[in-house]
This record gives C-alpha cells, structure tokens and sequence, in this order.
C-alpha cells in the first residue's frame, strides 16, 4: 500500500543479502550477528525464511553450510525449486564476511525506519480518528514510541526458543558479574539475599503506617544505588521537597545528625564532614522531582526521557492521580489506586527499571495485639499487592512502645517476593540521622 502511495519503504535488499551470505561463507560470525540481529528486522520475506532458518539451526547446534540449510528449510516448509540459486548468488554476491556486523547495522537502522514510520501513522490514526483525549492521545503516542525507542515492541507472541536466549544471556551475566544477587543492592545484606535485589521492571512496594520510616529507607537504598554503584537514580517526591530529601541524604553521607543540618547548629568538624559529603552527593546521578500534582503519565514521561537510567522511586503512592490529571467523581478511590498500581507496573515494565513506591498501610494494623503489618493492610486496595512484584512491611516496636527493650530494632518483613521466599529481615534504626542499617553493620561500626 506505501509503495503505491508513492512512498518508499525503507529497507536494504542487498544488506540483507549479505549477512546471510556471510553466515554461509563464514559460519563463525552467526553467533556475532544472533545477538544483534533479530528475524523480524529483515524486510524481504525470502531473507527472512533463510535467517529464521539458520537461526534455529544455530540454536540447536547443527551445523550450517548452503546444503544443510536447504535441507531445513524443507522441513521447515519454507522451500521452493528457488531456493538453491538463490542461496549461490547470495554467497556469489557477498564480498566479505569481515563486514557482516556492518551489514547488520545497515538492516537495524532500516528496521528502525520502518518502526517509526508505523509509529507515526498510527498517532495519525488517534488523532484524526478521535480515539480519545488528547491527553491519552499523548500518553499512547509516548508509549510507542518509547517502545520503539527501546527496541522492544509493545509485545506480541514469541516462540519459546528466543525467550529462552534471552534467560540463558541474563544467567550468563550475572555469573560473570561476580555478584551474590541479579538485581541493585538495597545496600542492606540480609534484605538483598532475600528479594534478590531489585530487579528490572519489578514494581516493589514499600509500606507502613506513618512515622515508621518508608521515605528513609526508600532515600537509603536511592542513596547506595547512586553513590556506591555508581547508577543514575531519579526521585519524585509528592510529600517532601527537594532541599527536604537532600537534607536528609546529607545527614546520612556526612553521618550528621539530621536536626544539627536544619538548625545549622554544626561543630567545626561537623561541617568539614557535611562539605565532603555534599562534594560526594553533588557528583552522584540523582534526579529529584517534588511535584505534588505528579501523575503515573507525567513520571513516566519524563523518565523515558532520561538515558541510562537505573531506578525510580516514588513518595508516595496515595498521593497520586491518575493518567492525565483525571478526577474520579464517579469513581472510589479504592478503584482510582488500583488503576495508579496497575499503571506502575506497566511503567516498571516500560522502563525495564526497578520502581521503588512507597505505600500507607490503613489502621487495621492499629487494632491488632501484633502490629506488625499483613499483606491485607494495604491501604485502598487489593490491587497494591496483585501487582507489586515484593511487598515489603515497615515495623518498629520502638515507635509504638518506648519502654520494648531495643527500641531501635526495625523488622523489614518481605510480605511478598515473586522471586523467592518471604520472611523477616532485623535492621537498625539510627534516628539521628533517620537511616536504617544491618544489624551487624551497624554493630561493627559502633564497635
């Protein structure tokens, strides 16, 4: 239909050409142009049925030559009596198989084009069709074409096989990572050999009632993830502002007291250790928004454009709208913060980040003899926990009884884990600098 609107699709025969005659040639850089190189990319549908065939051939470690190819593509049921002189010119033309991975990117880019282009004729299609408000017009055209951006589509059925690359290749990383667990450290031991650490597109929630520290714990793991790995971080604060946040990442870097930082009342060391710790903070990538009136929209459209970003954290979940600013006069609010859960998820997974969101927990906690947080708790709604990939409950005896023999003992109780088991994790909380830390870190430290 383009080509008879008069528009040229983008798309290179002859580079496709090349990469399967290079893998003909040269049978040793399949496995260079299998990472790269997707089937779906090829434009020419005969291209396509000789890759997707040695690509399943690779995958099940046959060998491939001119002979062997044609042999699967029969059972494959893509042969015809074409197919021999077409695989002989293919590797007659091919000048080199050195210059396959250039031949590569000539095709994604083309692939790339082609992206795009059905991108923008399908916002052309929202808007001309009337399929909704501009704002969720915006929001969906965002949408793809962060997906496309991303190189991940916006889904669609794949055979087991490529899913199954895709396992083996995230297992091989973290073995040569080195690193006890897949995910981003929290910075606190126990509780990464628990959630295995925060993992990409995991929604993880965060709850408890007021006072107990969510915002400190959620500022610690931000703070460990930037400055100790090294990682970009970005913050919405719909409760604090932003010198308020920077403030308390301040007392926890310099280890000074947070109230000595608001009142500006620091001995002389104090502040030698406050202008190091700011020399530290200021160099970590760290991105703070304290908009009040954020939208699950707003964040995610602003997060898409940020490269090589890590983490999100969100303060907290009760205090957002939904998509676009709408209201919900006709709806409950029960219904408006499953809609706000179901929309984080769908951003973590956009993102193919961790989302940190924070969450109040309602009092039914309050009216119990053990006051330690349930699933149940979640204040609202149940969808919290339907799409929360881990769920962990906040709980200090301190906070609720001064006299408890460690009021300075905090419980990080993973009430859900998708990856793994769930349990309790003992820290300790320092109010002086409102941080939390592992028990025995915390212990040879003070020692």
């Amino acid at each position: 239909m383009d080509e008879l609107l008069g528009k040229k699709i983008p798309y290179s025969s002859q580079a496709e050409q090349a990469v399967i005659g290079s893998m003909l040639i040269d049978p040793r850089c399949i496995a260079e142009v299998v990472k790269k190189l997707r089937a779906d990319e090829f434009y020419v549908r005969a291209n396509r049925d000789v890759y997707e065939t040695i690509l399943a051939m690779f995958s099940y470690g046959q060998t491939v030559d001119p002979v062997t190819v044609i042999d699967q593509m029969k059972v494959r049921g893509v042969y015809d009596e074409n197919v021999p002189g077409y695989l002989a010119e293919i590797m007659r033309i091919t000048p080199t198989s050195a210059n396959a991975m250039e031949y590569v990117t000539i095709i994604k880019d083309r692939a790339l084009l082609r992206s795009i282009s059905t991108v923008a004729d399908e916002i052309n299609a929202m808007v001309y069709e009337g399929s909704g408000a501009a704002e969720d017009v915006l929001e969906a055209s965002e949408a793809k074409l962060h997906a496309v951006r991303e190189n991940r589509g916006s889904g669609g059925l794949r055979e087991i096989r490529h899913v199954m690359q895709n396992v083996f290749d995230a297992m091989s990383e973290a073995a040569a990572s080195g690193s006890r667990i897949p995910g981003l450290s929290t910075g606190l031991p126990d509780l990464d050999d628990l959630i295995l650490g925060l993992n990409k597109s995991e929604l993880v929630i965060i709850a408890a009632r007021p006072g107990m520290g969510k915002t400190s714990i959620a500022l610690n793991i931000a703070l460990n993830v930037a400055m100790t790995q090294h990682k970009k971080v970005a913050i919405f604060s719909l409760e604090m502002s932003r010198e308020q946040l920077v403030t308390r990442l301040l007392s926890r870097a310099a280890l000074v007291p947070s109230q000595n930082l608001f009142t500006g009342r620091l001995t002389d060391q104090q502040w030698r250790d406050v202008a190091a710790a700011a020399n530290t903070l200021s160099a970590c990538d760290i991105l703070i928004d304290d908009n009040s009136t954020l939208t699950v929209a707003d964040m995610n459209a602003q997060c898409r454009t940020i490269r090589g970003l890590d983490l999100v954290v969100i303060d907290y979940l009760q205090l957002m709208s939904s998509a676009g600013g709408r209201g919900f006069s006709n709806e409950s609010r029960t219904q408006a913060v499953s809609d706000i859960s179901r929309m984080m998820k769908v951003m973590a997974k956009q993102l193919g980040v961790p989302v940190i969101c924070l969450s109040q927990l309602n009092r039914a906690a309050e009216a119990r003899q053990d006051k330690r947080p349930l699933l149940s708790d979640l204040r609202e709604s149940g969808s919290i926990e339907q799409d929360a990939d881990v769920v962990i409950g906040l709980y200090r005896e301190g906070y609720n009884n001064r006299e408890c023999e460690n009021p300075n003992l905090a419980e990080a109780i993973v009430l859900k884990n998708r990856k793994g088991q769930t349990g309790t994790v003992n820290l300790t909380w320092v109010p002086e600098y409102t941080s939390f830390y592992s028990v025995e870190k915390y212990r040879d430290n003070d020692a």
